[in-house]
C-alpha cells in the first residue's frame, strides 16, 4: 500500500504528540506523586474532632493584626457557623474534613478551595470591605449539600495599635490578587 510522503509526516507527528502526552501524564502521576494543591499537610480524618487545632474551630487574632480561621467541614455544615474577621488584615483560612470532599467558597470573592479528608487546605486573603459574606460548599457532598453554608462577617476591629483600621477598597482576594 502506498502512503504519500505528507501523510506519513502527519502520521508520525500525530504519533509523536500522543507519545509526548502519555509520557507527561506518566511523569506527573508517578514522578510527581500527584498531591492536592496547597502546601501538603496531612491529618488523620478520624481524629479531626479531637485534634488540638481543629477540635476547637474558630478565629484567632494575632498581635500583628492578622487572623487565622480554623474550620471543620463535615456533612452538612461548617464549624463555626459564623466567622468574624477584621477588615483590611490578612486572614489565613485553615480547614479540613473528617468525612467526604467538600468545597469552600466565599461568595463574591475569589476565596475558594477544596476540603479533602486527610489534608489541611489553607489560603490567605484580605477583605477590604466590611459586610457579610456567604460561605457555601461548592463540591457535591451528599443529599444535604444544598444546606451547607456559613456566614463570614468582616468588621472594623481595632488594629495592633488599638485604633480602627482605615483601609478602603474592593471585596477580598487571595494573595496573588493584591
Amino acid at each position: 500500500m502506498h502512503v504519500d510522503l505528507y501523510e506519513k509526516i502527519w502520521m508520525y507527528a500525530a504519533a509523536g504528540i500522543i507519545v509526548v502526552f502519555l509520557a507527561a501524564m506518566g511523569y506527573t502521576t508517578v514522578g510527581r506523586a500527584m498531591q492536592p494543591p496547597s502546601h501538603v499537610e496531612t491529618i488523620d480524618p478520624a481524629s479531626v474532632r479531637t485534634d488540638e487545632e481543629f477540635g476547637s474551630p474558630g478565629v484567632t487574632l494575632h498581635e500583628d493584626g492578622t487572623a487565622t480561621v480554623v474550620i471543620q467541614a463535615f456533612m452538612f455544615a461548617f464549624l463555626p457557623l459564623e466567622i468574624r474577621v477584621p477588615r483590611g488584615r490578612d486572614i489565613t483560612f485553615r480547614m479540613t474534613s473528617p468525612d467526604v470532599i467538600h468545597g469552600f467558597q466565599i461568595v463574591q470573592t475569589n476565596g475558594n478551595t477544596m476540603v479533602v479528608p486527610g489534608y489541611v487546605s489553607q489560603f490567605t486573603t484580605r477583605f477590604d470591605r466590611a459586610g457579610e459574606y456567604l460561605i457555601v460548599c461548592n463540591e457535591y457532598c451528599g443529599v444535604g449539600h444544598h444546606v451547607m453554608s456559613a456566614t463570614l462577617i468582616v468588621e472594623d476591629m481595632p488594629g495592633p495599635s488599638g485604633a480602627p483600621d482605615e483601609t478602603e477598597g474592593a471585596p477580598g482576594g487571595t494573595e496573588g490578587d493584591r
